[in-house]
């Protein structure tokens, strides 16, 4: 059994207004010392393993539901977990 941890942001070019209210509130709140925010989506998945190679079966969940690949980049970290 393996844990993936997906983060998912916008890419460089993509511009994220919550991450800019964010930033903005941050900087009415006092915190003059914030350059920016990103906002993101978390995904925390189990995995069974089978045949198959994690990494690409993550690949494959990013890029057909996880992600929008067109504005979004992600990256994972794959852990794999004691048996119970």
């Amino acid at each position: 059994m393996y844990l993936v941890k997906i983060y998912v942001t916008y890419k460089q070019s993509i511009l994220d207004p919550k991450g800019e209210a964010v930033n903005d509130a941050l900087h009415r709140l006092g915190y003059q010392n914030v350059e920016s925010v990103e906002l993101g989506k978390y995904f925390e998945i189990k995995l069974r393993a089978d045949d198959r190679p994690v990494a690409a079966e993550v690949d494959e969940m990013c890029d057909r539901l996880l992600a929008n690949v067109n504005m979004e980049t992600y990256r994972y970290e794959i852990t794999e977990m004691e048996a119970l």
